[in-house]
């Protein structure tokens, strides 16, 4: 979770301003948001991130200021609700919080998460849960030891997402999938596309045919392609070097007439039945942005084994264990 809060803290790091991270480290009830979960504190007031979805933020935010004013580092035993008088209603998830709350971790383990972010790379981060919390990490997490018990956080490489064709739908999607911490590759074969300032900076632009790159680049098993060209001579391939490989969400715009030619096109190509189109869930949107959140509500609920349909109607838990993206 760490990677939700990490621009903020380096941000004012680089700044000159202390900072101070809180850091869900257990739970004994459900809850908005799992172990694990930050907040980051700045010297200067502001903060971001959150540990419960609102309901102990006010008390965190507080210690969080007092260690920023020169306090200890300290673990808080929160309620969420706690606060309230006999005859408020107080929240469902009511189960006790451990909050750890230190100093956020200076170098050589700052530079060393800032690099791994940045460079996409994989880090084992441990804080110890006894003072004074220190803080270490390592690239192999068989090098980390504590002498008691320690909280541990894994980064690992993001699930990459490939968008074959440089659209401006495409431009909506890949700043929905970055916020969800996808890596986004656009590939098309025209420059004139890839040239139209449509893309986040963040974004990588490739010139060359997604179906050719996508052979030279293997996606992963939890990686996804979804083809948004709308071009079959851009489209077919990608999907037919997609859907060889290992990526677990291979999908393609269109109407479902578009999709019923597109089947008959790749009639033989291998794992044609992995193939989700047409894409998106059925919000019944009609601009650019709808279409946009159609898509990727669609490959949040696949990676996470959902079928989308409204939570009111469901019972299984809101929410699921992430799959590792190893």
């Amino acid at each position: 979770m760490l990677r939700e809060v990490w621009p903020f803290v380096d941000a004012h790091r680089r700044g000159g301003r202390p900072v101070v991270l809180a850091r869900l480290v257990d739970r004994d009830g459900p809850g908005a948001r799992p172990p694990g979960a930050a907040m980051a504190v700045a010297a200067d007031g502001t903060w971001c991130g959150s540990i419960s979805g609102g309901c102990v933020e006010g008390a965190v935010l507080e210690a969080a200021r007092e260690v920023l004013a020169g306090g200890l580092g300290r673990m808080l035993s929160l309620i969420p609700g706690d606060e309230l008088l006999p005859w408020e209603a107080g929240p469902a998830c009511a189960g006790e919080l451990r909050v750890l709350i230190t100093p956020a971790p200076s170098d050589p383990v700052h530079t060393a998460i800032t690099t791994a972010l940045e460079q996409d790379t994989d880090l084992t981060i441990r804080v110890e849960l006894r003072p004074p919390y220190s803080w270490s990490a390592a690239t192999d997490s068989g090098a980390l030891t504590a002498s008691g018990p320690a909280h541990t956080e894994a980064v690992t490489r993001r699930r990459t997402l490939v968008l074959a064709g440089a659209t401006d739908l495409a431009a909506l999607v890949a700043t929905f999938a970055e916020s969800l911490q996808f890596r986004v590759v656009i590939v098309d074969p025209r420059p004139a596309h890839l040239e139209s300032g449509a893309f986040r900076h963040s974004a990588r632009l490739i010139r060359g045919w997604p179906g050719e790159w996508l052979t030279a680049n293997p996606l992963r098993r939890y990686d996804a392609l979804i083809a948004v060209s709308h071009d079959p001579r851009i489209d077919d391939g990608a999907l037919r070097a997609a859907l060889a490989g290992e990526a677990s969400f291979v999908a393609a715009l269109g109407s479902r007439a578009t999709h019923a030619q597109r089947i008959r096109r790749l009639t033989g190509t291998v794992g044609l039945e992995r193939l989700t189109g047409p894409v998106g869930l059925d919000l019944g949107g009609i601009t650019l942005a709808e279409t946009a959140l159609s898509i990727v509500g669609e490959l949040v609920a696949a990676g996470n084994g959902r079928a989308g349909g409204p939570l009111r109607g469901g019972t299984r838990p809101i929410h699921c264990r992430r799959i590792a993206s190893a």
